[in-house]
């Protein structure tokens, strides 16, 4: 199935995340590449006619002062709850609206992708009771705004070990994407069961079986080819990380793509993360001298 058509599942992601809401050793193949769609937007195929590059560093609008793409570790919805005396599942619901917040503000400065660390890799060590509650806020949060993405021109992608989601979420997830896959402003993608070393290693698995299988020769291995078996191919690299809740980590989160990312970490949770703390992060990048090793 063509990814502009649908899913493929693959791999596994933060310590602390699950902002709305792979198992390990997973295959690659047809089977191991997750999205619901192409990153990268029209054009930047995933299937073998259409392989991306490793993105250029700086991303597409860091030249004007502007990241290109801005990822977001969005941690401290369970910290935020518990100071107030709730349960965790009030944090995670409290967290829906800095997306809206985050999406809009960035969608104005003109960033072109917003990637979120949706749900780690990690997270499925969590009670059953909290995924399941992450889940159910995923659904209820597409079913809710996808009409408003819509109309605002949103495109919407998902990476990650998706065949591991429960059947409605899968679901939900796949129609929204579908329903958002001809706009062509922002691309919000949602990082799912992700971890980014089994994401290398499926990239790393799949280039070895194809040159066992005498498709590839070794030498032929090099950064824009390894990057076209990333789960994440298609998108740029960051510009911009953010993280909340005051931890200073990156979490298996995007370690190819992070690679000449700037990283701004503030203390502040998730929840009450507003247009404000995201205008600073930005401004913060403005000011920040980004020479990729040259003098």
């Amino acid at each position: 199935m063509d990814t502009e058509q649908g899913f493929r599942a693959a791999g596994s992601g933060p310590d602390g995340t699950g902002g709305v809401g792979g198992g390990r050793g997973a295959g690659r193949g047809e089977s191991g590449r997750a999205g619901c769609g192409t990153p990268g937007g029209p054009g930047a195929g995933r299937g073998e006619s259409g392989r991306a590059g490793c993105g250029t560093p700086g991303g597409q609008g860091a030249a004007d002062g502007v990241p290109g793409h801005v990822a977001v570790i969005m941690d401290g919805n369970g910290r935020w709850a518990e100071a107030r005396g709730l349960p965790r599942s009030e944090g995670h619901k409290a967290g829906a609206e800095p997306v809206r917040t985050v999406l809009k503000c960035a969608k104005k400065a003109g960033v072109g992708h917003l990637t979120l660390y949706t749900f780690s890799s990690e997270n499925w060590y969590r009670s059953p009771e909290e995924i399941g509650n992450l889940f159910s806020l995923l659904v209820r949060y597409l079913d809710s705004e996808t009409q408003e993405l819509l109309i605002s021109g949103v495109r919407l992608k998902a990476v990650g070990n998706l065949s591991k989601l429960p059947a409605a979420s899968l679901a939900a997830l796949e129609d929204a994407c579908a329903a958002l896959s001809a706009n062509d402003g922002i691309t919000l993608t949602l990082a799912l069961s992700y971890g980014a070393r089994e994401e290398l290693a499926a990239a790393a698995a799949s280039l070895a079986a194809r040159a066992s299988a005498g498709l590839l020769e070794p030498g032929d291995v090099d950064e824009t080819l390894f990057a076209s078996e990333l789960w994440t191919a298609g998108l740029p690299d960051v510009d911009l990380l953010i993280r909340t809740g005051g931890d200073k980590r990156i979490s298996n989160f995007l370690l190819w793509k992070l690679a000449y990312a700037e990283l701004y970490f503030t203390d502040t949770l998730w929840p009450d993360f507003g247009e404000g703390d995201f205008l600073k992060a930005l401004e913060d990048f403005r000011r920040r001298k980004r020479r990729f090793g040259r003098v």
